[in-house]
């Protein structure tokens, strides 16, 4: 299964700054996560569309045994480097290099919009084992916030029809699927601290963004810097997280 282009390239050049720029997750989404899909000590989790490990390396210290699977050759090696102790795996969530029954959980942070689904959703059962679980998150903007709302005016105009979470396509397959079952779903608060190079750099990891012409991608990272003077910068997120269980 081929990636979406905007991911290939936009990821496979912005992978430093993602890893500069990007949040964690809030360690209360993780408790719930570990807590809903019984994820012990030594646990098999396999992380789909790992990135350059954000999720990867807070499920590896909540002590599973975590296999990241990253498609971009960019990303694997940030995460590689980030997160010493966890296999990282070229493939896809269509074509999952893993056994069958081979997991005792599958998550996927901030990455499950950009899967085909139904065929996603076949090869997460596939290598999961029977009752297994499948837990998913994502960070989104609260654009309550002003400066939040600054930097969603100043982008939205280039995402076109980027894959997002907030458009909600993703729930179509997950519904219609007979493989799983919801259970359980869990919004969290989270905030993000950064300078301003770091705030760039969170705008410029975005796909859509890093795939514009050097000139347009240099002029919204100007746009970006010139929201705020002094640091800290703090952003606030919305984390929404979904879990499912295998039928």
């Amino acid at each position: 299964m081929s990636v979406h282009w905007r991911a290939a390239e936009g990821f496979g050049r912005a992978a430093a700054a993602y890893e500069r720029g990007r949040p964690g997750y809030p360690q209360a989404a993780i408790d719930w996560m570990v807590e809903r899909l019984r994820i012990t000590p030594g646990a098999t989790v396999v992380d789909l569309g790992a990135g350059t490990g954000k999720f990867s390396r807070m499920m590896h210290a909540a002590g599973a045994r975590v296999i990241a699977i990253e498609p971009v050759a960019a990303m694997r090696a940030e995460l590689a480097s980030a997160v010493p102790g966890v296999a990282v795996l070229d493939g896809t969530a269509e074509a999952i290099p893993c056994a069958d029954a081979s997991a005792d959980a599958v998550t996927a942070a901030q990455a499950f919009h950009w899967f085909s689904g139904a065929s996603a959703l076949s090869e997460i059962h596939r290598v999961l084992r029977p009752a297994g679980g499948l837990g998913l998150i994502w960070n989104r903007r609260d654009t309550r916030d002003l400066l939040q709302a600054a930097i969603d005016a100043i982008i939205r105009p280039y995402r076109g029809r980027a894959p997002t979470h907030e458009r909600d396509q993703w729930r179509e397959p997950m519904m219609a699927s007979a493989l799983f079952q919801p259970a359980g779903a869990q919004q969290f608060r989270h905030e993000q601290t950064v300078d301003r190079d770091g705030l760039v750099d969170r705008v410029l990891s975005i796909s859509f963004i890093a795939t514009l012409p050097d000139d347009e991608r240099t002029a919204v990272g100007d746009q970006v810097r010139k929201l705020v003077n002094q640091p800290p910068i703090r952003l606030p997120y919305l984390t929404d997280g979904f879990l499912c269980r295998g039928r």
